[in-house]
């Protein structure tokens, strides 16, 4: 599933991953487990209200690297 974010168009980031969220582009979320509750309890509150799929990840680190980033993102979604 992780796999999608390489070859798929994407966003990355809380930021911009809520502001897709908030537009109805997004067809899943993916969310670090590690990341900050505060961050990222938005856009999986939001997710769950919308009905939007909703795949949690490992690390920070790991879904930074599955988006193609040297660093590490809280949130990612892939896009309609």
């Amino acid at each position: 599933m992780i796999e999608e974010l390489s070859s798929s168009k994407k966003v990355v980031g809380t930021k911009q991953t809520k502001r897709a969220i908030q537009s109805d582009e997004v067809k899943v979320v993916f969310v670090a487990k590690d990341a900050d509750a505060q961050v990222v309890n938005d856009v999986i509150e939001t997710c769950e209200q919308k009905g939007i799929e909703l795949v949690y990840v490992d690390s920070k680190m790991g879904l930074g690297k599955a988006c193609g980033i040297d660093v590490s993102a809280a949130s990612a979604a892939v896009l309609k």
